[in-house]
Order: structure tokens, then sequence, then C-alpha cells
């Protein structure tokens, strides 16, 4: 049977014959490797504070313990972190002994950013908690537990210590100095030594859950997974659209140039009012209307001059082609990543369709502009409005386009105009 972590394996009825009982000994063990360093920073910060707990309940003033508290709370709040967040990627790798789900890391991917802006994150205070609770309350708990060990030890070990030693062994009310009635003893250590495994289990199944609960953040994590596996879609998306451009311009279109060349070429062979010329000008007037049409698909699958020049330039031919009167203004200098460009393109091409579709106006504008952070992309109209994304005016398939980048589409459009599409894409240059 296949369990996913090790609380859910050691209510098993075989959990003892399966590999859980180790897995739990191993999570347990590296624990017991990673106790001694974080108690020892532990007793050094926690010293003043002893000692100010012993000065003020025997009455006496702080006096030269106060600057080693302030000290010490400094490097707790400014040095803990520091130590907080690596142990916690550590206690996110361990999980996996005990835990066989992902476990994500809780902060924000930044491409930029300051150690500052880092101690803002809520995730970094969650992980110097979790730190605080492993120095506190995890001595106790595995200190217990080892002192249960060793008493399991004691015992087995009861009648060599008695052979050699030639003293009396006492456990509890029961004192011996014999090998044989020892031996009573390691029996019952023996006995013990299988719920070793549900003790084991336990400890690292409860210490796994408090530490999935502050250094993980599986729903966040996943949301942005959902989100990174949106956008590597739109890629693949983009890149067979530029696959299927190339392939039609590199290949039908060129095929189809040259068949209507030899259509020309034939109908000068034909005489003129013959029903062979006839035919064939039929089949070149039809031929150049296919060619006018497959140069509009291929413009339509990605527009040569966005690959080429840019998207201003891309923008600019847009709104020359428009059936109403676009101006542009803004520029967008620099070349963008090709996923933002693309986007930025799409953006301004699906407002302008709406716009000649839907809202009647008389004339439109496009303006394009860079902010700390990000590229803007605003189409306005002086149409009707009254633009909503529920009736399928392909706004809907924009503002998931536009999300897929970690941008966010914003619409303005009250009943009678103006409609307003803001686009704002996160670009760190």
């Amino acid at each position: 049977m296949s369990f996913d972590h090790i609380l859910r394996a050691v209510r098993w009825r075989r959990y003892l014959l399966s590999s859980w009982p180790w897995r739990g000994l191993a999570y347990v063990a590296t624990t017991y490797l990673l106790l001694p360093f974080i108690c020892f920073g532990t007793v050094m910060l926690g010293l003043p504070w002893v000692a100010a707990i012993k000065s003020l309940s025997e009455g006496k003033a702080l006096g030269g313990i106060l600057p080693m508290l302030i000290t010490s709370a400094i490097l707790v709040v400014c040095g803990g972190p520091l130590v907080a967040v690596p142990l916690a990627a550590l206690e996110r790798r361990r999980l996996g002994i005990v835990d066989k789900r992902p476990a994500f890391s809780s902060y924000v991917p930044a491409a930029t950013g300051s150690l500052y802006s880092r101690y803002l994150e809520t995730a970094v205070w969650r992980d110097l908690a979790y730190l605080l609770l492993l120095a506190i309350v995890a001595p106790l708990v595995y200190g217990a537990v080892a002192a249960l060990v060793f008493l399991e030890l004691l015992l087995i070990t009861s009648p060599f210590i008695v052979a050699l030693s030639r003293e009396p062994v006492a456990m509890w009310f029961i004192q011996t100095d014999s090998v044989w009635p020892a031996l009573l003893f390691a029996l019952a250590g023996l006995v013990l030594v299988p719920l070793n495994g549900y003790v084991f289990g336990f400890l690292a199944g409860g210490h796994a859950a408090l530490a999935r609960a502050l250094v993980t953040d599986s729903g966040a994590s996943a949301l942005r997974e959902v989100t990174r596996s949106r956008a590597r879609l739109i890629d693949a998306f983009d890149a067979e659209r530029r696959r299927i451009e190339r392939d039609l311009h590199d290949g039908a279109q060129h095929r189809l140039t040259s068949l209507t060349l030899q259509l020309a070429v034939a109908r000068l062979d034909v005489a003129d009012g013959s029903a062979a010329a006839q035919a064939l000008d039929k089949a070149h007037d039809q031929a150049k209307e296919l060619m006018v049409m497959l140069r509009d698909l291929i413009h339509g699958i990605r527009p040569q001059v966005l690959t080429e020049l840019g998207l201003a330039a891309a923008v600019a031919e847009l709104a020359a082609e428009s059936a109403i009167p676009v101006t542009v203004t803004g520029n967008v200098s620099e070349r963008l990543p090709e996923r933002l460009e693309t986007t930025a393109y799409f953006a301004v091409s699906e407002a302008l369709a709406n716009v000649t579709k839907h809202s009647k106006a008389g004339r439109a504008a496009v303006k394009l502009s860079t902010a700390p952070g990000k590229v803007v992309v605003e189409v306005s109209d002086d149409g009707l409005g009254g633009a909503d994304p529920a009736r399928g005016s392909g706004l809907t398939g924009l503002a998931d386009r536009v999300a897929a980048v970690n941008g966010r589409l914003l619409l303005s459009s009250p009943a009678g105009g103006p409609t307003l599409i803001r686009v704002e894409l996160p670009w760190n240059r």
C-alpha cells in the first residue's frame, strides 16, 4: 500500500514491516545532528535573558545586563533570519524522507531585490518562528525520546552489566545482582524495541507537519506552479505559431507564388478569347486572391515586422491597417523579451479588433509607455462603451494571456463610453 506521508502510514497494520519506521528513524537521527548547533546558539543568546529574569526575581536592577539584552534581541531579529532561511531550505529537503508531497518554498520568486526587501516577506519570519520552536521545544521532546531509547538499551544490556561489573542493577523498585533475573529486564527491553518504530513515526510525523506548516506554502506555490505551467503552454503555443508561420512563408507561399507565375506564363501562350484563356485568367485571379489571403493569415499568426523591428513598429502597422483612424503615442525604444513583446502586440491587436467590431467608435488611440518594473499598453476609443468580458468579446482570452506573464488587464468601459483597456506587463531590465 502506498502512502504519501508517515502519519498515514503509521496507522497501517503492516507499518513495522515497511520502510516507514526506517524513514522515521532517519528523520529523527538527522534532527539529532542539527540540534547541538541550534541549541548552542540558543543558549548563548538566551543567557542574558536568564540573567535578567534572575535579577528581576531578586529585586535587582538590570544594570549592565541591559546592553546584552538589547544586543541579544538585535541578533535574533536581524541575524536570526540569516540562519532560519537556510535551515528552512534544508528542512524542505529533509521533508522528503517522511513526506512524499512536494514541499515548495513560500518565497516570492524575484529576479532582483535587496536583502531588505526579503526581510519584509512573511516567509522570513515564519522560518524564524520555526527556528525558535526547534531551539526551544525540540530539545525537550527529543531529549525525552533519547531517554526512552537509553532506558531500553539499559534494559537490554543489563545482564552484561551485572556479569561484568558484579554490581547490582536497579530498575525502578526492582534490584538484582544476578544475571538470570537481569535477563527479564533484557526481555522487557526487547519487547519494547518494536514500539520505537511507532515512537519515531509519530515524532517524525509531528515534526514534519510543523515544518510543513511553517516553512512551506503548498497552496501559494501550487498556484505559482499553475501560473508557470500556463506560461509554458502559451510559450509552446507561440512557438508552434512561429513554426506554422515559417512553414507557410517559406513553403506554401513560395510555391503559390511559383504557381501564379506559371499560370501567367501559360496564359501568354493561349489566344485571347478562347475558353482556355478564360480558365487560365480565372485560375490566375484565384491564385492571386489566395496569395493575399495567405499573406494575411501569416501576418495574423505573427507579423514579420514584430520579429524584425519590435513592438512600436508592429503597433504602428496595426494602426495603419485599422478600419478606423488610430493614433499611436509613446514608444518602447528597447526590445522586450519575446514573450512580453508578443503579449503586448496581441493585446493591441485584440483591443483594436474589438473597437472595430463592437464599439462603433469614430477613432481610437494606442499609448505605449514604460514605468519602473513594467511596460504599459493603453487602448482607448470614443465608442459606445459597455464592453463586458462575459459576452465573449475576446477580453477573457486576452486577460488569460496577460495573466500568464504575471501581468494584469484593467478595463474601464461605462455605458455610453469611452472605453479604456490598460495592460501592465512586468519587465525587469
